[in-house]
Parts: structure tokens; sequence; C-alpha cells
């Protein structure tokens, strides 16, 4: 028996319909998959997903944000020593050459293990993290590097009592126009006037 047009058209209509609800809850279902697996990384998972040789933070203020990042999870979370390794590597991949060179990277770890150690038998937590904003980095030349200096203000607690203390940075960027951590030192020994680099 031949269908009528009219018959034919709301057949269309309602197979195109129910396709689109299977197709719109399929779409629900697997956003739902990948949110939950999103929820469910803790926050050293997150820290280490990120993939610096496609997502490279892209400015000094971005690439000390993620440096605190990595220090939060390495003093504030409980690390496996693989994690601990890890977080180091991602460490190094912020590094100028030179701070590389004067790090060798077995030192590195050594003394990374040992600090994380340290911290946790002391109860050294951060607290708070108050990063300088874009408007006060200061950018200048030196020996015909773009640098970049901002300050970073750390509270820790110690066993109930909270210290803080300021840290200079100095970013240099490097031949694939990546800001790489050149060095840092406690605010109170660096010339915030000139464009001295911590370490000279």
């Amino acid at each position: 028996m031949k269908l009528k047009p009219r018959t034919t058209r709301i057949t269309i209509i309602i197979t195109i319909l129910i396709l689109a609800v299977v197709a719109y809850y399929a779409y629900l279902s697997n956003k739902s998959k990948s949110e939950r697996a999103a929820a469910s990384m803790t926050v050293v998972e997150e820290t280490l997903s990120r993939d610096l040789n496609n997502n490279y933070p892209p400015t000094p203020k971005e690439v000390i944000k993620y440096y605190n990042d990595i220090t939060k999870c390495l003093y504030n979370e409980t690390c496996t020593d693989d994690e601990v390794e890890r977080l180091g590597m991602k460490t190094r991949q912020l590094y100028d050459d030179d701070l590389l060179a004067a790090n060798d990277l077995a030192s590195f770890l050594f003394q990374l293990h040992s600090d994380v150690s340290d911290h946790k038998d002391k109860k050294i937590t951060i607290i708070n993290i108050a990063l300088a904003s874009s408007t006060n980095v200061d950018f200048y030349t030196r020996n015909g590097y773009s640098c970049a200096r901002l300050m970073c203000t750390y509270t820790m607690n110690e066993n109930g009592t909270n210290k803080t203390s300021q840290i200079v940075y100095v970013l240099r960027k490097d031949s694939d126009k990546k800001w790489k951590i050149y060095g840092w030192d406690f605010a109170e020994n660096v010339d915030l006037n000139g464009d001295g680099v911590p370490g000279d």
C-alpha cells in the first residue's frame, strides 16, 4: 500500500525528531562522563595534565602562576614519589637554560624530595599566595635579553604560626619567545629600583 504524501512527511519528521533526541541524549551522556572525569581528577593530576609543549603560559605572570600551582601541589598535597618527580620536571620546563645548567637533574630531584619531606615533617603549608598584578610587572632589557621582574607574597603556616615572605622573580625570554624563570630571591635582597637579577 502506498503511503500518502502527508503521511510520508509526518513519518520523516517523527524519525528526524527521534534521531535528534537520541543524538542529544548521547551528547549529554558523553558530556556528563567527561565532567565526572574532570571532577574526579586530583589537584595534582590536574596540574600535571598541562601540556607545556602546546600550552605554555604566555606571560611572566602566568608562568609564575603555574609555578605556584606546582609549588602548592608539592607542599600542600599528598604526593607519591613519582608525582613529586613529575612535578619537579614540570618546574624545570619553566626554567631558563642558565638556571637548568646551575641545577643538574639528579641534584635537583634529590633536593626537591628533601624539601618536600622537610615541609611535611615541620607541618609547613602554604596558606595564601598573592601574585603581583600584570601592571606591576617590570619589563626591561639586559644583555640583549627581554627580561621581566615581578613580586610574589607567600603566607606560610608552620605549626599554627603564620609567616609572610616576599619573593622577587626574574624571567627571561628565550629564543622561542617563551618566558623562562631566570632566578629569584627574597625582596629585601633585590634592588627593586634597578635591573638587578637575584643572585647577581
